[in-house]
């Protein structure tokens, strides 16, 4: 049987004094806990127990700001400039993580450490994980062309003085630039010198400062470390999703460490044996680099002269494989030929067109002030009798074929400063860095590509889901290659994305439909296992060994993607000309003469309609027009297709001549400036002289039998 014990009665008195020592112990430990913790003061992370000083770091302002320590555990973390750095007891780096802009805040809601960057207006969240004693970025990183970024460690090196260098380098064993300087003042103790060589080795970090040290370890006479250094960041950037397939501009490559720069030093030194790694390593990662075809012709010039024919023949031949997939198969700058290619048709049209209207002017010009002197005088007559006038224009004396002559010559200079306008812009966005960073999404890169304007359609499906799937966003992609098909691109794609989820019949359903509608589709034919041949697919083999390979747009896919055609661009150019006029990538000159060029045209073809105002024999071939019918050949004869023939002909080479005069030039077209080719421009230029001054004779002729005859009617009347 149970019993309950009674209630014990205390005195409220000793109920309070407890409740008082309880409260005076909380507020202790309050006090403490206030005391205790990190701090930063004047650029130095301090960790305090109360009074006592734990330890500290002090960070020069040359490496950007600082955010608030965080406390998780044991651990402080810290951004600095790009990086975050994690600290443990006594002030030991415990680990860093390499971000893609400042960092701006730490939090560790939720249980996780989060970080938040930004680069410009773009802010991305990435979260940290130290699991395993190594600080990892859960999502993927992309690290945008900014050498701020992307130099951040070397910089961050450099800043040290030499006094400090010992105590720098014990303090952040994790930067590895920090070891090899450390080598380079051991020259004497080799040991040391190789001991911290292994220690620069000894590191995760990125690509671009992977390959920043490898330049660095070459340059101090360590070839075997900037191999090794190359490899590994050959392997990060695999990683982090960079591909062979995707172009790389100059600016870009300059901040992931600048392998080309390095390669032309290396050609200058005459160290073959260390530029042949540096150009395999741009081979295998970089091949579509601007300015690459330069650098591989000048290799290949250097290996023949070595007399390593083989080698160059090798080099030649791969950098022709790179003209597969491009705009007309020019290779990956073919659109700066066709930029200079518009720029030549342009000129010559523009001289085409202009000698045929001042050689019509000058020869209705007597007739003209005979017509107009009833009306007013030539100019008056504008005020006076505007409608009359009108049909006086020095147009309304030629005939309908010298018209629709002069209306087609403005309709093709139209279409050639439109094409010029076009590849331009093509140009300028295909060097943006949302397409020219050898990847394609991250936070930065999309809102890069965002900033294009991408044209609807399959093509910029491809393009953005490319970049949603390289981000780890399945769901997207697939929804975004849903929009792209047929596209045997998109169809590859979707199979890697089956493939991912475990669904192996389904993928290699995709892959034979994507290699049926292209067969010369090098990524599906791989992930089928038929090992074809090709660059690109040996970088995937070494590179992400077992992994699906997911299939890129080529250049004509993504000029559609960002421009659309020729017409797509006329269209959107006339319709918006003050657009057209703002617009930074089309050039001020270009505006102007497309617009003008424009309105030409239209009022050449609106004076088709115009009645035809007789011109007098007498009128018809006066001095001014004898002297350029001379001095331009065929400007006086368009009223015949052969004519017309013979006056492109001249403006042709006389555009093609211009570069020698030094009033303009072709750069992208060095062929123009040869010996062989200028000597065939200035036959082809003296043909057009000899045609003409025969022709020219025998209209004189005519003109002068015309004139005899119409002399001995009168008379005879």
């Amino acid at each position: 049987m149970n019993r309950s014990r009674p209630a014990v009665r205390r005195p409220a008195g000793q109920f309070l004094a407890r409740g008082a020592a309880l409260l005076t112990l909380a507020l202790l430990t309050l006090g403490l806990n206030a005391q205790a913790g990190a701090v930063i003061e004047d650029r130095t992370l301090r960790a305090e127990d109360g009074p006592r000083l734990l330890w500290s770091r002090t960070f020069p302002a040359s490496l950007g700001s600082l955010t608030d320590p965080l406390e998780v555990g044991a651990t402080v973390y810290l951004g600095v400039g790009p990086v975050v750095y994690a600290f443990g007891p006594g002030g030991v780096m415990q680990g860093r993580a390499d971000l893609p802009g400042t960092v701006t805040s730490l939090d560790a809601s939720g249980g996780v450490v989060r970080v938040t960057t930004q680069l410009g207006s773009v802010n991305e969240r990435f979260t940290l994980d130290s699991a395993g004693g190594l600080l990892t970025v859960q999502e993927r990183v992309t690290f945008p062309p900014d050498p701020e970024v992307t130099g951040w460690l070397a910089r961050a090196a450099d800043s040290v003085p030499p006094a400090d260098l010992e105590r720098a380098a014990a303090q952040d064993p994790l930067n590895p630039f920090l070891a090899l300087r450390q080598a380079q003042a051991a020259r004497g103790d080799d040991y040391a010198a190789l001991s911290a060589v292994r220690r620069a080795l000894n590191v995760t970090m990125p690509f671009p400062a992977w390959v920043q040290l490898a330049a660095r370890l070459d340059g101090a006479g360590f070839p075997s470390a900037a191999d090794l250094a190359l490899d590994r960041a050959r392997r990060d950037a695999a990683a982090r999703g960079l591909d062979p397939d995707v172009p790389i501009s100059r600016g870009a490559l300059g901040a992931y460490g600048n392998p080309s720069g390095y390669v032309g030093t290396l050609l200058e030194q005459n160290r073959l044996a260390r530029a042949a790694t540096w150009m395999t390593y741009l081979r295998d990662l970089h091949p579509r680099f601007q300015g690459g075809a330069a650098l591989y012709t000048r290799y290949a010039r250097i290996l023949d002269e070595q007399g390593r024919e083989g080698e160059a023949e090798e080099w030649r031949q791969f950098t022709r494989s790179l003209s597969s997939g491009t705009l007309y198969n020019l290779g990956p700058e073919g659109l700066d030929r066709v930029r200079g290619a518009a720029r030549l048709a342009a000129l010559a049209l523009l001289l085409t067109l202009a000698a045929a209207l001042l050689t019509l002017a000058a020869r209705a010009w007597p007739a003209q002030w005979e017509d107009t002197r009833a009306l007013g005088g030539r100019y008056r007559s504008w005020l006076r009798h505007p409608l009359s006038r009108a049909r006086r224009v020095f147009v309304g004396y030629t005939s309908p074929s010298e018209r629709l002559m002069l209306t087609l010559l403005g309709a093709a200079l139209l279409g050639a400063l439109g094409g010029l306008h076009w590849a331009a812009h093509a140009g300028a966005a295909q060097q943006s860095p949302a397409l020219s960073s050898g990847t394609y999404g991250g936070g930065w890169g999309n809102a890069q590509l965002a900033d294009l304007t991408l044209r609807p359609g399959p093509d910029s499906a491809l393009l953005t889901g490319l970049a949603a799937q390289l981000d780890g966003e399945n769901g997207v992609a697939r929804e975004l290659y849903t929009r792209a098909l047929p596209d045997a691109c998109a169809r590859n794609n979707l199979g890697v994305i089956a493939q991912a989820r475990g669904d192996e019949p389904q993928a290699r359903d995709l892959y034979r439909a994507a290699l049926s509608a292209r067969p010369d589709l090098s990524a599906a034919a791989f992930n089928l296992g038929l090992n074809p041949g090709a660059a690109s697919l040996e970088f995937q083999r070494t590179n992400r060994p077992g992994e699906p390979r997911l299939c890129y747009p080529d250049q004509r896919s993504v000029t559609r993607a960002v421009t659309g055609d020729l017409s797509v661009t006329l269209r959107a150019a006339l319709s918006s000309p003050a657009a057209l006029l703002t617009d930074p990538s089309v050039g001020s000159r270009v505006a102007l003469g497309l617009l003008g060029s424009a309105v030409l045209t239209a009022l050449l073809a609106l004076s088709l309609l115009l009645p035809r105002t007789p011109l007098p024999p007498r009128l018809s071939r006066p001095a001014g027009f004898r002297l350029l019918a001379l001095l331009l050949p065929g400007s006086s004869l368009i009223d015949s297709p052969w004519g017309g023939v013979l006056l492109l002909a001249w403006g042709g080479a006389a555009a093609g001549l211009a570069p020698a005069t030094g009033l303009t030039s072709f750069p992208t077209l060095p062929e123009l400036t040869r010996g062989g080719e200028q000597a065939a421009l200035t036959g082809l230029l003296i043909l057009t002289y000899v045609v003409n001054t025969l022709v020219f004779v025998a209209a004189e002729v005519r003109h002068a039998r015309r004139l005899r005859r119409d002399a001995a009617g009168a008379d005879g009347g």
